[in-house]
């Protein structure tokens, strides 16, 4: 799981670079970084959070 909240968090970065080189709309360069934030933000606190607090140190 950790391996997936990683690549989606690379990807949430990913999507809005691409986005650059992709379109000068600035209206679709503008939903394709609220997309990477969002993509970002489920794999950080999503996913890598869940897999942390899987195996937390308190958890013993």
């Amino acid at each position: 799981m950790r391996i997936v909240g990683i690549l989606l968090a690379l990807a949430g970065w990913l999507i809005p670079l691409v986005g650059l080189t992709v379109t000068q709309s600035l209206t679709a360069r503008f939903v394709l970084v609220v997309l990477g934030i969002g993509i970002s933000l489920i794999g950080i606190l999503g996913v890598l959070n869940k897999a942390h607090l899987k195996n937390a140190i308190w958890k013993g």
